[in-house]
């Protein structure tokens, strides 16, 4: 059904884009993602890798007598920020995939 050069050449073509994938999952790490929470009282950084790497707390936001209120505002910028990094991979990603979700593949 295949000549040989024919599947020589698909193979060749489908380790560039392994190669392709690797580095682009790779430069991943490099790019952040910024959420706020609260009108801007709790600010949290990702990158995409998922790994959060700051969480600024505005003193305003910080009342002994309603902790829950804070707690409540890091919860949602963490999620947030965790959203804008799935919507990130998704876009730097999905030109490999051509938009086809592949579960497990990042």
């Amino acid at each position: 059904m295949f000549g040989g050069g024919n599947m020589q050449n698909m193979m060749k073509q489908m380790k560039k884009m392994q190669a392709q994938m690797q580095k682009a999952q790779e430069e991943l790490k490099e790019k952040t993602v910024e959420a706020t929470a609260g009108g801007g009282m709790v600010t949290v950084t990702a990158n995409g890798h998922k790994q959060i790497l700051d969480v600024k707390i505005n003193p305003e936001a910080v009342d002994p007598d309603d902790v829950e209120m804070l707690q409540d505002l890091v919860l949602a910028a963490v999620n947030e920020a965790l959203n804008k990094v799935d919507e990130l991979v998704t876009k730097d990603m999905g030109k490999f995939t051509g938009g086809l979700n592949m579960p497990g593949l990042f």
